[in-house]
């Protein structure tokens, strides 16, 4: 048997909300500070900075021996790269960029993928399609529909435009533990997966590859990398299920 999914009441959305809104604001703040230059250190210190003055604690840092505030995956590198004042940003890179936060006991987690400067027209596509396919996973997360259904969405959306789904990580359900259950691939599986009801919470984050959807840990222990070496790109929300359809709780509002 799996993990019990654990529903969650009106107001713990609620909470689950505004810790969400900690990490869209960081994700967009970082968004405007990255350039040619900057290394990826300074954007850990900012984001840890910026969630301790909004009451938040930085979820990532210490998990499982993470050593880093935020995951900084750069080019090839898919997740949970470390970050490090040796690693310099440069024109042409891509960079993704996952954070979260606990606040008041509930957890918030979202990614973005961003261009460092021009960016190769291909790779453009890869992060136009990756966030198009994380929206049409999100269109899926509603009542009576099947975890599978999301897992579809996604994949369906990336290889139509002839890029791979990566196989060997995958969203999860969230709530006061940062990964609560269910797991929820990008890849459509052909086994019953979970039907959504309301009160499920749930990280929703296409890793999509330009080449192969072969993945491998580098050396570090946590830094994952495409096989060929191909650029890959990264999008996440926390959304919850509800009787009007699926909410996003990291989208940056105003």
């Amino acid at each position: 048997m799996g993990k019990a999914i654990i529903l969650k009441s009106p107001e713990e959305i609620r909470i689950m909300q505004e810790a969400n809104q900690i990490v869209a604001r960081i994700l967009h703040m970082l968004e405007q500070r990255i350039e040619p230059g900057v290394t990826t250190k300074q954007l850990d210190r900012w984001a840890e900075e910026f969630a301790k003055k909004r009451g938040g604690k930085p979820a990532f840092k210490g998990y499982r021996g993470f050593p880093g505030s935020l995951c900084v995956s750069i080019n090839e590198q898919v997740v949970h790269g470390i970050p490090s004042k040796k690693v310099v940003l440069k024109e042409g890179d891509i960079i993704s960029i996952d954070f979260g936060v606990k606040y008041k006991g509930y957890f918030g987690d979202a990614a973005v993928t961003v261009a460092v400067g021009n960016v190769d027209p291909v790779v453009v596509n890869l992060m136009k399609v990756t966030k198009e396919a994380l929206y049409q996973g999100i269109a899926q997360a509603v009542d009576q529909n099947r975890i599978n259904d999301i897992s579809a969405a996604i994949q369906d959306h990336v290889e139509k435009h002839g890029f791979s789904v990566v196989r060997q990580f995958v969203g999860h359900g969230i709530g006061s533990q940062l990964h609560e259950a269910p797991e929820i691939p990008n890849y459509s599986r052909k086994e019953r997966t979970p039907r959504l009801m309301p009160g499920m919470v749930l990280a929703i984050e296409p890793m999509v590859n330009v080449g192969l959807s072969d993945v491998r840990v580098l050396k570090d222990g946590w830094t994952v990398v495409t096989d060929d070496m191909k650029p890959s790109a990264h999008y996440e929300h926390s959304v919850a299920i509800t009787e009007n359809g699926p909410l996003i709780l990291s989208e940056f509002t105003l």
